[in-house]
């Protein structure tokens, strides 16, 4: 009998003595492992090991290379020393632990739980293994939005790494400080786009004089920054570029959640409404002036003017090349507008480029949406079943538990500030001690207050539109008969768009649509 041991460590192992060594509870995994395989007298065939990765995460490489092994009947048995090393998806328990396995002829052990699919009145007990297993991970899941959401309200950075012209403040967690020698990239950045440079031309700048792009340089750096890697990969682009002139983060301001996972399940993430982001002002050394911000804003602004269908580019962000993989920018020509490559032009011979007419590739989205709606949909019966304000309901009901988060911490300042004064009182503080303190309490209140009422506007904002009335046939018909598309069609229902070069010796452009349904 030839068997297969699989080992997973789900957090990264911080003893290493190299970064290519296993942790010492795979270690310890592999060898009870072994020594059950030995005393069982079977043949070893192979060692899976998996160090750093969760058990929720259908992309472990060595997982996956031993499904592929498993389906070529390379072995008879599949050993772990847990079902949750194995998998903690209750999904997959079932998929292969009881489905596949068994139709390829493979044997699955796991010793510490007794989990043996060669004794038939065990399949229950894997089963609620599997159960639990599925419940840890959702509970870990909220447990741990929980915790990040109170960090992003409190204006504390929880990403894996700082944004290009910062870094981690190591004495103070959750703090940013200015890394100078990017900062001085980012200040020339904004500058010369104030005083009229392109975004493009500001790329080319930058490439032409081989200042490494955000990615590169946590590369360069020592960080272990897991970006796409192509020979391509250091140079500047005409949207990176575009999203430094508008993050707030370099004025100070921490902004957080613009994206959400979709499934615990998945690490697939969706952008988030711009109501639905996390923003502090004032939590961090700004590395662009406010003047210069106001003045790079108003000419973003002027340059953000309305075509054609009224809104800002129905596809802005939304289409990518096929070729590159990098979004592509509008442009106009003889008073026509038209999508190119952006990364074409950051540099020479970087991509053959995709190039398409806005309104040849919006008749070819209009065309394959009235044909899914013809062939998918039933008008009546979505009318009947839609959920009628539910978007608003759950935008309501996140400003009232925000709004009941920061009354919270304001009465907690509250408290801090007579607390303070009573200390005072009885001696126990210096008076400057009390009133250096008393001001940073009285500030940060005075901050949440700001936000609460800023966020009671919106929460007006929504009861508003809540109270205009049911529009559930408004919004069949605004979603399943189309002749014109708009920005908010095109949010809604696509996720992004591919396109490919020109078929040579034809007009066709091959596209290619990605939903968000």
């Amino acid at each position: 009998m030839k068997v297969a041991i699989y080992c997973r460590l789900s957090e990264e192992d911080r003893n290493k003595s190299v970064a290519t060594d296993d942790s010492n509870s795979i270690q310890n995994q592999k060898a009870m492992l072994v020594q059950y395989a030995m005393e069982q007298g079977w043949e070893i065939y192979n060692i899976y090991s998996d160090d750093d990765y969760a058990g929720a995460d259908r992309r472990r490489p060595e997982f996956n290379r031993l499904l592929e092994h498993a389906e070529q009947r390379r072995f008879d048995i599949i050993l772990c020393k847990t079902q949750s090393r194995f998998t903690r998806e209750l999904e997959l328990v079932e998929k292969y632990i009881h489905g596949l396995f068994p139709l390829w002829g493979i044997r699955f052990i796991s010793i510490v739980d007794n989990a043996d699919t060669a004794n038939k009145g065990n399949k229950k007990s894997r089963q609620i293994n599997g159960l639990v297993n599925e419940w840890y991970l959702e509970d870990m899941s909220e447990n741990i939005r929980s915790v990040l959401t109170n960090r992003r309200i409190n204006g504390y950075h929880i990403g894996a790494f700082a944004l290009y012209g910062y870094q981690k403040d190591p004495e103070r967690k959750g703090h940013l400080i200015v890394d100078p020698e990017a900062a001085a990239v980012v200040r020339e950045v904004f500058t010369l786009f104030a005083n009229g440079m392109g975004k493009a031309a500001i790329a080319r700048s930058l490439n032409d004089r081989g200042i490494p792009n955000p990615s590169e340089y946590k590369r360069l750096k020592g960080l272990r920054y897991k970006g796409p890697k192509s020979k391509n990969s250091t140079l500047w682009r005409y949207a990176a570029i575009s999203d430094m002139l508008v993050n707030e983060i370099y004025i100070g301001n921490m902004v957080q959640g613009k994206c959400g996972s979709v499934s615990y399940k998945t690490k697939q993430n969706k952008p988030r409404p711009k109501s639905d982001w996390y923003r502090v002002e004032g939590t961090h050394e700004p590395i662009i002036d406010r003047a210069l911000w106001d003045r790079v804003q108003q000419i973003v602004a002027q340059r953000a003017k309305p075509f054609d269908t009224g809104s800002v580019g129905i596809f802005a962000r939304k289409v990518k090349c096929a070729c590159c993989g990098y979004t592509m920018c509008s442009c106009k020509s003889r008073g026509k507008r038209y999508l190119r490559c952006a990364s074409k032009f950051a540099s020479k011979e970087v991509c053959v480029g995709a190039f398409i007419a806005v309104d040849m590739l919006e008749q070819l989205v209009i065309n394959e949406l009235n044909r899914l709606a013809s062939e998918y949909l039933n008008t009546d019966k979505l009318a009947q079943n839609i959920s009628f304000c539910a978007n608003l309901q759950d935008q309501r009901d996140k400003l009232l538990l925000d709004i009941s988060a920061y009354e919270k911490k304001i009465a907690e300042y509250s408290k801090g500030i007579r607390e303070l004064y009573m200390d005072k009182v009885k001696g126990l503080i210096s008076e400057s001690d009390y009133v250096e303190m008393a001001e940073t309490f009285t500030s940060e209140r005075s901050r949440l207050e700001r936000v609460v009422i800023e966020v009671q506007k919106q929460l007006a904002d929504v009861k508003d539109k809540m109270e205009a009335g049911d529009n559930r046939q408004e919004l069949i018909a605004r979603y399943t008969q189309f002749d014109r598309l708009t920005r908010e069609a095109v949010d809604t229902l696509i996720d992004h768009i591919v396109v490919g070069k020109r078929i040579k010796g034809t007009r066709d452009v091959p596209i290619e649509i990605h939903w968000n349904f």
